[in-house]
């Protein structure tokens, strides 16, 4: 006999887990419903991981913390959802009366032959005792093959998607600076000889923006991903092309000028969907980015590099109208993510990622120590 009692939430349960999953893993594009699964676990486990790294002061370490929290949030949602099968499944074999020499219960029982189906144990020690039993046991145990297969699919895009960002966002190191600016990325790649090389760069970028705008729309929680140096996020990278796309369409460059607007254009598409996804409602008040006293550094650095920008009001004009289309959204994404947004322009001439290593000191005091006893003699 059926037991509605045990049999309607098992059913519920295990259809809600199934429908989580198929959008999460396999719908390759944004979910705009608000009743989620997979939507209010990150709510709460993100909250909580917001609330522990804010009370560490250390930056370093605070960005140790929140790197953990991609992987083994993903690792936990998967056993929610195998948690939530297993459990669907002992609700319907009890329902079922499938171990019809124990009592309904004796549900831990009936919970362990549903983990044991589910995972395709096969130890034998408890098997249903009816037909309808057992026929929920081999579409359990196909569904539980079914999703140990797609989560052993999963990882392996969701890995592949992280490393292809992080290659371009290492490869701007040597073109922007670590943490990327744009004074840097004017300052290095401006000039008759670096022309080529500043289109390059914007292009690779227009196409870095696209993917990831597809890879994470696809999967979301590659969001969370941090990289592996403290002073760079895929966000910051973002950033700091935005504000250089900006500062060549702004001044009219007639070099890098299409360019710039087909990579400003890609790049702020790719922010907006992406922070429609975790911030849904606008809050104004953030500080600017840019005001006097920093745009007068950014003159001066770039000045210092033998780069001129305009000075007319037209220019602070259109660049204020640019900053406008994406920066609310850059700083509202920022403020969610725990990311800290790039300057425009450094306070100090700090070396970049390539140029430090753990050796460094040791190995210029060693030289100078020969160099000195070699003047000696």
């Amino acid at each position: 006999m059926f037991t509605v009692l045990y049999g309607i939430p098992g059913l519920l349960l295990i259809a809600i887990i199934l429908w989580d999953a198929f959008e999460t893993v396999l719908v390759p594009r944004r979910i705009g419903r608000k009743v989620r699964l997979t939507r209010y676990f990150y709510i709460l486990s993100w909250q909580s991981c917001r609330l522990i790294a804010s009370r560490i002061r250390k930056p370093s370490r605070r960005e140790a913390v929140l790197g953990f929290f991609g992987p083994s949030s993903l690792l936990l949602l998967l056993v929610c959802w195998a948690t939530g099968l297993v459990l669907g499944f002992g609700l319907l074999q009890i329902a079922a009366r499938s171990l019809s020499h124990l009592p309904a219960e004796r549900w831990l029982t009936q919970l362990y032959m549903s983990g044991e189906t589910f995972f395709t144990l096969g130890f034998g020690d408890v098997t249903p005792a009816t037909s309808l039993g057992r026929l929920m046991s081999v579409v359990e145990a196909g569904m539980g093959f079914g999703f140990l297969g797609t989560v052993v699919g999963y990882l392996p895009t969701i890995y592949s998607a992280f490393s292809s960002r992080e290659i371009e966002i290492s490869l701007l190191d040597a073109c922007a600076g670590s943490p990327p600016t744009a004074a840097e990325f004017l300052a290095r790649t401006r000039g008759s000889e670096a022309h080529e090389t500043a289109e390059l760069v914007l292009r690779g970028w227009e196409h870095w923006s696209a993917q990831l705008l597809e890879t994470h729309i696809s999967y979301p929680l590659l969001a969370y991903y941090r990289s592996q140096h403290s002073n760079q996020s895929w966000l910051a990278a973002l950033i700091a092309m935005l504000d250089s796309s900006a500062v060549l369409v702004a001044s009219g460059d007639s070099r890098l000028g299409r360019q710039a607007e087909r990579t400003f254009a890609m790049a702020r598409h790719a922010l907006v969907d992406i922070t429609q996804i975790f911030v849904r409602a606008y809050r104004p008040g953030a500080p600017d980015r840019l005001p006097d006293v920093e745009l007068a550094r950014l003159r001066a650095r770039l000045a210092a590099r033998g780069v001129q920008l305009d000075s007319g009001k037209e220019f602070e004009t259109r660049l204020a109208a640019l900053r406008l289309q994406y920066e609310p959204y850059a700083q509202a994404l920022g403020a969610f993510l725990m990311f800290e947004l790039p300057p425009w322009a450094r306070s100090d001439d700090r070396r970049d990622n390539w140029q430090g290593g753990p050796w460094d000191r040791q190995i210029a005091a060693e030289a100078a120590a020969e160099e000195s006893a070699d003047d000696h003699f």
